[in-house]
């Protein structure tokens, strides 16, 4: 038991981080309350503290004892990318909550009710979903991985809501909500099928179970193939990945652009966490293992629907929010190319590369997190047209951001996508890979709009009358993520060996304690 709390010490962390805000945020004092993003930061650094401490070999050892993780090292991966790009996020969300009441209470106009402030649930909501997306690495059983899922996803439907006030907003979070419970039921009934085929909840007991069945009949079983089926469709909500898509537009719409920011990211990183461990119980990470061809075909038919229809609807768009949505669902088709490349270079190119997607959506976000027209936050491509006379760094930002989620070299973005075509191949998936190379030249048209309207456009009247807010957090995060999404190239090679380095680590761990068991197994 000892162990395992070790074990989740960077959840914990974030829980006490979250307690810590929703107490600040009470606050009567203005200058306590405006603390909260740096409480939020603090919270996010010892957490990845936290998870260097945890990830070594001793801890992972002790972790593959009774309970066992089924991919221990993705923790050791994720926790840090999530600090990371959560710190990018903080920085966006920075002064836009209760922006109008914090203004009126300041020129007292209002005295502080804590009851009409929500500023400290806010973010307090915030750390737990990233604590969520936490949990979902170190998930053991069907449980504990639809807990996580679910503390991953809930906050994000009452941040949309309260987000902004506008009737859209509440609009998009009921929409969000209930397509949300729709999805965790249709996965929550193939984890019961699951269940019915294998007789366990843990997921290390399940992949005995199904790679024993393989090995004496050739098959995981009818039921178990079913079950694998529904939930992938299910977690694919989380993805953004159809068909289970059709919500992002209208949600990335309506919610506030820092939300979207956030929605964009953290959700998505979980669905993919939830399908990397659900097809490891197939054996797949087993020398020799391959995935049920059931399966495969299902992984083959989204990934190149999603990769598709997300980019012809972000051609026929207008909304930049709605452009940057169904982008937001192609990058989920590309994704799926690594989760079908499986373990090895398959999954190291699926964390690279929601690291790039990462830092240039939030990068893209926190633009439109800076600027406004008539009191309202910019929607319109056009609105952008010419923005380097007003707003240089801002025109920068958004094409270094735009370049880098097309996959413009030298940029992260690039090696990102190229490092899961590479995959790709090497899997022998050479038609996904040249469906997913035209899908992204397809993607060249509208975000290369994006980096040249802003840069060469000519102003027109309605661009003319954006102006920049006062907050300085999301200019911060876009020069900040940018630096990232330049400089991180320059360490790719140190990443990709740290996460071989990782997996080694645990291969090795559980070749010597099988060898143990064996060596202790009575003879005759």
């Amino acid at each position: 038991m000892i162990d395992r709390l070790w074990f989740l010490l960077p959840e914990l962390v974030m829980l006490g981080g979250a307690i810590a805000c929703a107490i600040v945020g009470l606050s009567h004092a203005a200058g306590i309350r405006r603390t909260l993003p740096v409480i939020v930061i603090l919270t996010l650094v010892a957490a990845c503290a936290a998870s260097t401490a945890v990830y070594d070999a001793s801890s992972l050892e002790s972790a593959l004892g009774e309970g066992a993780v089924a991919l221990p090292w993705l923790g050791r991966a994720v926790i840090p990318m999530v600090a990371l790009i959560g710190t990018v996020l903080v920085l966006v969300q920075a002064g836009f909550v209760d922006r109008g009441y914090e203004s009126a209470v300041g020129a007292g106009k209002l005295r502080f009710d804590p009851l009409r402030s929500a500023r400290g649930e806010y973010y307090a909501f915030f750390l737990l979903s990233l604590a969520g997306l936490m949990l979902t690495c170190a998930a053991p059983d069907l449980i504990w991985l639809f807990l996580a899922l679910e503390l991953t996803s809930l906050p994000t439907y009452i941040m949309v809501a309260i987000g902004r006030s506008e009737r859209r907003s509440q609009e998009a979070a009921m929409k969000y909500f209930f397509l949300g419970a729709m999805a965790a039921a249709i996965f929550l009934f193939g984890f019961a099928l699951l269940y019915g085929a294998t007789g366990t909840m843990e997921l290390t007991a399940m992949k005995d179970v199904l790679v024993a069945r393989a090995a004496e009949t050739g098959s995981i079983g009818s039921l178990a193939t079913l079950g694998l089926l529904i939930t992938i469709i299910g977690v694919g909500f989380k993805l953004a990945a159809a068909p289970m898509h059709l919500y992002a537009p209208d949600v990335y719409e309506g919610a506030a652009a820092p939300v979207t920011a956030f929605i964009a990211f953290v959700p998505k990183a979980g669905g993919a966490v939830a399908i990397m461990l659900l097809l490891s119980i197939t054996g797949w990470a087993g020398e020799g293992g391959s995935l049920p061809s059931a399966v495969l075909v299902t992984l083959w038919i989204m990934s190149v629907l999603t990769m598709t229809l997300g980019n012809i609807g972000a051609l026929l768009q207008s909304n930049v929010k709605r452009m940057l949505a169904y982008s937001s669902i192609s990058h989920s088709g590309y994704i799926l190319i690594g989760i079908i490349a499986g373990p090895g270079a398959g999954f190291a190119a699926v964390l690279i590369y929601l690291l790039a997607y990462g830092l240039g959506n939030t990068a893209t976000f926190s633009v439109l997190a800076s600027l406004r027209r008539g009191g309202e936050e910019v929607e319109r491509i056009e609105d952008l047209a010419g923005l380097r006379e007003r707003q240089p760094g801002l025109a920068w930002v958004m094409a270094i951001s735009a370049g880098s989620l097309l996959g413009f070299p030298p940029l992260l973005g690039f090696w990102g996508k190229l490092l899961l075509f590479i995959a790709g191949v090497v899997s022998g998936h050479l038609v996904l890979v040249i469906i997913a190379g035209i899908n992204s030249g397809i993607s060249a048209w509208y975000y290369l709009r994006l980096v040249a309207l802003p840069l060469t456009g000519s102003a027109t009247g309605s661009s003319r009358a954006v102006e920049g807010r006062r907050e300085v957090g999301p200019r911060v995060a876009g020069v900040f993520a940018c630096i990232l999404l330049i400089g991180l190239p320059l360490l790719l090679e140190p990443m990709l060996n740290e996460a071989d380095d990782a997996v080694r680590d645990v291969d090795a761990m559980r070749s010597e304690m099988t060898a143990a068991d064996d060596s202790s197994e009575p003879v005759g």
